[in-house]
């Protein structure tokens, strides 16, 4: 994953106000030929592959409709001329396996310049080479392992593995770092412990932090992991409790953070639990309930809404209707699918066909340079993002507030 960041006031106001149906598409919103195009008009699709239903759709679907919301746009403004975007998306399940399924469907497309996604880094293994041979460039906004832009040795030796894959938001390579210097240097916390869930995200992210702290002169009590597929975890709670530890780390998403850190309190461990980007969604406070106060996240990025672009996009995204909040990554996908839409801007400019246009709209991207709804977008020689602003959050009063915003250095 790994998150950006719409923060919880503004998903409040997203949710008072949608009332359509669970695929929250509504007419013309997927920026096909139904937003009013003509028999004249080309169409061009980008693709979305993210986890639109199961425990993740919350963010999947954030996913897709900001997606949506960037080619509508694109779409009414005519920048691409006769070319209409159409939004496809494709639901992975936050599964590897159904991933490259659906990055198959895509690739097999003719029509398909793009794909925003994915949310799970374990899912984009299997997804980069199927749509890199297609020549389909890939953004995601919420990939967060290192080693998909870097290669295997990202810190030691780093090589760009696929020329058509970029990112918007960071990486936990710098995500991990960020979470430690606050809890050792800001938050005073000199003993902690951490868990994962044996996943590709979560085991990054706590070995990035780790390194980190430790080098920072913290301390680390116990390191435990969890089953993902589970939701019982006594006996790690019952082992981090003898450790005594000031504070639990957790790389991972929601849908286990949420009763791990409920579970911890009720078994007399009460001290907080932090997380990266994959546990900042009011889906984590709701599952976690009162026992979520002052557990803490951080996400890439200032707060949306923060930001005049990241308000205006946070009203745009409440006007066009959807049924589900623009979530953590809304922001970043937006972008995502606009660096797309940016480098179409040339590669469409004179081809006759999608096909003819994919080599160069990966070709495009790495002058793609704009001021997005996040901040700056542009891409380094390695197809990651240049900007490195994250923010901590805490849960205070059953809302997600900003308590930290810097960029690492």
């Amino acid at each position: 994953m790994n998150r950006r960041s719409v923060i919880s006031t503004g998903a409040t106001l997203l949710v008072a106000s949608m009332a359509l149906t669970a695929c929250g598409t509504r007419g013309g919103d997927s920026g096909g030929s139904s937003d009013g195009a003509g028999s004249g008009d080309k169409v061009v699709k980008i693709g979305v592959i993210s986890p639109l239903s199961g425990d993740l759709s919350a963010l999947g679907l954030g996913i897709q409709h900001s997606v949506e919301l960037a080619a509508k746009q694109a779409n009414d403004s005519g920048d691409l001329g006769d070319w209409k975007i159409e939004v496809v998306p494709e639901d992975d399940e936050g599964k590897p396996e159904v991933g490259k399924n659906a990055a198959s469907k895509l690739a097999s497309d003719k029509d398909v310049i793009g794909v925003v996604g994915t949310l799970n880094s374990s899912v984009a293994g299997p997804v980069q080479p199927i749509l890199d041979k297609a020549k389909i460039t890939m953004v995601s906004p919420a990939n967060t392992n290192p080693t998909l832009t870097r290669g295997a040795k990202p810190a030691d030796a780093p090589e760009r593995v696929y020329d058509s894959y970029f990112r918007t938001c960071t990486t936990d390579a710098i995500q991990g770092p960020f979470a430690a210097r606050y809890l050792y240097e800001k938050a005073g916390i000199k003993e902690l412990a951490t868990v994962h869930d044996k996943k590709t995200y979560g085991q990054g992210l706590v070995d990035a932090f780790s390194a980190e702290y430790k080098k920072l002169g913290g301390k680390i009590v116990a390191a435990e992991t969890i089953n993902p597929d589970e939701d019982k975890f006594s006996a790690v709670v019952s082992s981090l409790k003898a450790k005594k530890p000031k504070a639990v780390y957790y790389g991972g998403e929601y849908p286990q953070a949420a009763p791990l850190s409920q579970q911890m309190k009720a078994g007399g461990l009460d001290v907080p639990l932090m997380g990266g980007d994959g546990i900042f969604s009011p889906e984590f406070i709701k599952l976690a309930g009162k026992d979520a106060a002052g557990d803490l996240a951080t996400s890439v990025g200032a707060p949306t809404a923060s930001l005049d672009a990241g308000k205006k996009f946070l009203d745009d995204y409440e006007a066009a209707g959807y049924s589900d909040p623009a979530e953590a990554y809304g922001a970043y996908s937006y972008d995502a699918a606009t660096a797309i839409i940016e480098a179409m801007k040339v590669s469409l400019k004179d081809a006759e066909t999608v096909e003819d246009a994919r080599q160069g709209t990966i070709d495009a991207m790495k002058d793609v340079s704009f001021d997005g709804v996040t901040g700056k977008v542009a891409f380094d020689e390695y197809g990651d993002t240049t900007t490195r602003i994250l923010t901590v959050y805490e849960v205070k009063g059953g809302a997600w507030k900003d308590v930290n915003t810097e960029e690492f250095k």
